[in-house]
């Protein structure tokens, strides 16, 4: 309470008293100059795509989250614009953002006013030099600027926006600054300081103190390098330490049990190791995560979107959403703190190229099958199919960017997907999507009841959640086996997997509860690719089938048939259902048989 009133306190009297910055000497960030890695860049497929995509900002059509949004040639800022409504001028506390009817989905607002696409633009000019590319970075700053005074407006309610926003605007200064017209140069470092100025006060310490808590500091301890203030770097840098600690798993999994949040995580936590060299724990605690992310990510380095998928990034928020973890990983070799990882020289240009300056590398490096104990999660693995089972507790607090996915589990063959965690899709624009995409019903489980694993509490809460482990746990080269539990409602849901490599995967679903009749649903979220063979047979692709003891139902979109490749975006996908009325204990049975 007495550090939520002096916040309160300080960001009144800014009202009045806005903060200033005074005689500001900006000091450059420790990062590599930006034309001598575009002259490295120039001819790649990377820098093909960054022109291909400034052309798109130019023409004001912005690809954020999962969808493309278009805006007035003058943009409003305060706008959402797939939704058309727009926000005003109040004191930033008083904006509901949550509040759909009121502010539209504020993430689409958000995503724009992180000012990332600047930086794309920035990089595109160094890249190849055009004469309306750098017009349009300073024009947006000084409208960006106009439009929202401080501390009005929804463009200053989240403290982690205005540490991406102001990050963006470091980068800008760093790759073009020297060629920032004179008459601008003051009411930008104005504006950037009081983006310092402000996260200073706002610091997400109790309200969400996860990755907004990590960005935020970022944030201000890059600003505090810039404007070269050492409260600003000691503080950023003390909480960037006391994250890593806190946030993430001594298995090297990020806390919230989101694969999308790790990346997210560890961009961050990367990212400040670049502009202040770590110690030894926080340099291991980068490796774990690496680690994980790459046992995750299996032979295709690609993500299953297991838990919340936010949709943006820290860096470099364009292509494939699921892609994102090879720049991350091929950073994290870059930067020494991951050891025998899988990336390709491309993976290298989106995050280390202009973090640290490297282009040329890459490796195959070997998979194995882990388990990560503290996070619940397990990998299965040949090398060329790819298992991701999700068997661990919801994340803290309320469990928030948590899914009711236990036991579930994906699976990937060749670069293919043939099962499936369908995603986000949205937080707060459709609700009743939220917990649909967020149930149980969406992941590869089973459902009891028609209820899910877990009550949704509001957008970013459960209550009554279960509780998950793994009780048993075998790999070796010829054979993968992992028990584990679900408990929730008075009910016990045992999943068994067991690999016999390289061609037969058994599935065994037992359920235990109360006495009576009861409804019991298997689901398969399968990829695209998937069509029946028979009432009990699937060809999920890749030359899988999925074999069942009891005839299923196929279809597309209805209520459970959705994937969402990015947030914001949703497709229709294949689902698999098995129904059943039965007392318990019931059992269902099912195999993945493999071509070899």
């Amino acid at each position: 309470m007495a550090y939520r009133l002096r916040q309160e306190a300080v960001n009144a009297s800014r009202l009045l008293f806005p903060p200033r910055a005074r005689n500001p000497k900006p000091q450059s960030l420790p990062l590599p100059d930006g034309a001598a890695v575009a002259e490295k860049l120039r001819n790649t497929a990377y820098a093909a795509e960054v022109e291909r995509l400034a052309d798109l900002v130019l023409a004001h059509r912005f690809p954020l989250l999962g969808v493309e949004i278009e805006t007035d040639d003058q943009i409003d800022w305060r706008k959402d614009y797939l939704h058309g409504v727009k926000t005003d001028l109040a004191y930033f506390a008083r904006i509901p953002y949550l509040d759909f009817a009121r502010c539209g989905d504020h993430k689409v607002i958000w995503e724009l006013n992180r000012h990332q696409h600047l930086v794309l633009l920035a990089q595109a000019w160094l890249l190849s030099p055009r004469a309306e590319l750098l017009p349009e970075i300073w024009r947006a700053i000084r409208t960006w600027i106009e439009q929202n005074p401080y501390p009005r407006g929804i463009n200053w309610a989240s403290a982690l926006e205005v540490a991406l926003r102001a990050l963006s605007w470091l980068w800008v200064d760093h790759l073009v600054g020297s060629y920032m017209p004179p008459a601008l140069r003051p009411p930008f470092l104005e504006a950037l300081h009081a983006h310092g100025a402000h996260l200073r006060t706002n610091l997400s310490v109790y309200f969400s103190p996860n990755t907004h808590l990590l960005g935020e500091a970022v944030a201000l301890h890059a600003l505090g390098t810039f404007f070269q203030n050492p409260e600003w770097r000691a503080t950023g840098a003390a909480i960037v330490h006391r994250g890593i600690k806190r946030q993430v798993r001594d298995d090297g999994a990020y806390f919230e049990q989101s694969t999308y949040y790790h990346v997210y995580a560890l961009d961050m936590l990367l990212f400040h190791a670049i502009l202040q060299p770590p110690q030894a724990d926080y340099q291991d605690r980068l490796g774990w995560m690496a680690r994980f992310l790459r046992a995750v990510a299996g032979p295709q380095r690609e993500i299953p979107f297991i838990g919340d998928d936010d949709g943006g990034r820290f860096f470099h928020p364009y292509g494939s959403h699921a892609r994102y973890a090879r720049a991350t990983i091929a950073a994290c070799a870059a930067c020494d703190v991951a050891e025998d990882v899988t990336y390709a020289a491309e993976d290298l240009h989106p995050i280390a190229a202009w973090w640290l300056g490297v282009v040329d590398g890459g490796n195959r490096a070997h998979l194995k099958s882990e388990r990560f104990a503290d996070s619940g999660f397990a990998v299965l693995t040949d090398g060329a199919t790819h298992c991701v089972v999700d068997a661990g507790p919801f994340g803290p607090f309320r469990g928030g960017h948590t899914h009711a996915s236990k036991l579930s589990f994906t699976l990937c063959r060749d670069g293919e997907w043939l099962l499936c965690d369908p995603g986000t899709y949205t937080y707060v624009a459709d609700p009743g999507l939220r917990n649909r995409f967020r149930g149980t019903a969406m992941h590869n489980t089973v459902r009891i009841d028609g209820l899910d694993q877990g009550t949704p509490a509001d957008t970013f809460a459960w209550q009554e959640r279960p509780a998950a482990q793994v009780t048993a746990w075998i790999t070796g080269a010829a054979r993968d086996e992992l028990e584990a539990e679900c408990r929730y409602r008075g009910f016990r849901h045992v999943r068994r997997i067991v690999w016999e490599k390289p061609s037969r995967i058994f599935v065994t679903d037992e359920i235990e509860g109360p006495a009576g009749t009861h409804e019991l649903e298997q689901f398969w979220h399968a990829g695209p690719e998937a069509r029946v063979l028979s009432p009990r047979e699937i060809a999920l692709g890749a030359g899988a089938v999925l074999a069942l003891d009891g005839e299923a139902e196929m279809s597309d979109g209805g209520e459970f048939g959705w994937r969402s490749p990015a947030f914001a975006a949703r497709v229709p996908a294949p689902v698999i259902r098995r129904h059943r009325r039965t007392t318990l204990p019931a059992r269902f049975e099912a195999r993945i048989l493999l071509s070899e």
